[in-house]
């Protein structure tokens, strides 16, 4: 039998809310997110903040999954990646009740991260997950292959950061190469997770 290749699908608002939960699953052991968190990350929680991250970025229309909702991406376009202080503001509730008490230290991770952000023009993989039972299917590709080509034709770069280093060998299939490795404070000043910083070029 012939493999069929996934469709990569734009998410409508009504779907928000379970591509939500796909990411959620997806980054249950991710070592970045377990250190926003402050150690395993709650399902209920991490899903507010996808939806809060999906609704930010739905306008631009680059929100994707497929077709059963296995995977799912949220892309950010040129120019775009950073939330306005609008948004920022508007979900400043739902981002204490997502991070708590550790919301102050979570935002030196994250404007670190904002300093190292390339200022090219580029599209901005924000984030990718596939459910664990559905890894390995070629799921995650199919949400990256039609943005890359989009990339090639428009000649713009492409950016994203990733939590764990066995997955850059899968971006790199892409094109992706690694620009920068940041290593974030752990607890009590011991280091803690890596990210590796992915650019690529538009071919």
């Amino acid at each position: 039998m012939r493999n069929v290749i996934p469709t990569m699908l734009a998410v409508q608002a009504s779907e928000i809310p379970a591509v939500s939960r796909t990411l959620a699953e997806a980054f249950a052991d991710d070592p970045v997110f377990e250190l926003l968190f402050g150690g395993a990350v709650p399902e209920r929680r991490a899903r507010r903040f996808f939806e809060i991250m999906a609704a930010a970025q739905f306008g631009h229309g680059l929100v994707y999954r497929t077709p059963a909702n296995e995977a799912a991406a949220i892309w950010a376009p040129p120019g775009e990646w950073k939330l306005p202080i609008s948004a920022i503001v508007r979900n400043a509730p739902g981002f204490v009740r997502v991070f708590g008490r550790r919301m102050f230290a979570d935002l030196a991770v994250l404007n670190r991260l904002e300093k190292a952000h390339p200022v090219e023009p580029h599209y901005y993989l924000e984030f990718i997950g596939t459910r664990p039972e559905h890894q390995g299917k070629g799921l995650g590709s199919a949400l990256i292959r039609p943005m890359v080509e989009r990339c090639d034709a428009e000649g713009v770069g492409a950016y994203l950061e990733s939590s764990k280093e066995v997955n850059v060998a899968f971006y790199a299939r892409f094109g992706f190469e690694i620009i920068e490795v940041l290593t974030h404070k752990g607890v009590r000043d011991r280091p803690g997770p890596q990210q590796w910083l992915m650019w690529r070029n538009a071919h």
